[in-house]
């Protein structure tokens, strides 16, 4: 008589798929935008509604030209994510009377695990022709294995608690600002027609501060923010 070995506990050693981790990760970049916009007061407070997620309370716009906005990123950026094609994902605030832009949040992806039918090749900038405003008017591979998904929420978490931090040490906004969002994608990836490649909006003579980041068994983000100095 032969004895079965207990199984494993599921919860503990569950792992994302590449595809669940690029869902994941897409889904952060959505709150991520939202989460900004609200914090540096891109728009006003009251457009906004608090949502659970990440077990804390997320603000969300309920703007709706500016969720719409949001939505047409991110139904691109699903598809790039899942094939493998995003390195990284850009918000840029800019000054709407001067064009200055005053700040920018970069989140750098690196693939741990890509699809086996990507193929490697130099990233193009890729931006939405308009804003929301507009339109209104190698450490990497230590990625712990065994890693759950609850311990990527707790990580993702503490990554938002550090950007709602982040208010304390960032220059406050003046004027009326508006804001672009850039994909870095693989330049074979196919572009929507109102979407093109841009300049990386880089903020001039800027100060440069490193966030924390996140990992999955398939992905890790960085995370860095720079801001214009204030004279």
């Amino acid at each position: 008589m032969t004895s079965t070995a207990p199984e494993k506990d599921k919860s503990k050693t569950h792992k994302l798929s590449l595809k669940g981790s690029a869902k994941l990760v897409a889904e952060f970049f959505q709150y991520s935008i939202h989460t900004i916009l609200f914090q540096r007061g891109v728009y006003p407070a009251e457009d906004f509604t608090a949502v659970k997620k990440y077990g804390l309370n997320m603000l969300v716009s309920s703007d709706d030209q500016v969720r719409a906005y949001i939505k047409k990123i991110m139904s691109q950026l699903d598809k790039w994510m899942v094939a493998g094609k995003v390195q990284k994902l850009v918000i840029v605030i800019t000054d709407k009377d001067t064009g200055e832009h005053v700040e920018r949040w970069q989140f750098d992806v690196q693939i741990l695990s890509k699809p086996k039918s990507s193929k490697s090749s130099s990233s193009k900038s890729r931006s939405t022709a308009t804003s929301a405003k507009d339109q209104e008017n190698d450490s990497s591979k230590s990625a712990e294995t065994t890693k759950t998904e609850a311990e990527i929420q707790s990580e993702i978490a503490a990554l938002f608690r550090q950007i709602t931090a982040s208010v304390t040490f960032l220059p406050q906004l003046q004027g009326d600002c508006t804001f672009n969002v850039l994909v870095y994608a693989d330049a074979s990836s196919e572009v929507p027609v109102e979407w093109g490649d841009s300049d990386a909006k880089e903020i001039v003579g800027g100060e440069r501060v490193q966030l924390r980041g996140f990992s999955t068994q398939s992905h890790k983000v960085d995370t860095l923010v720079s801001y214009r100095l204030v004279e």
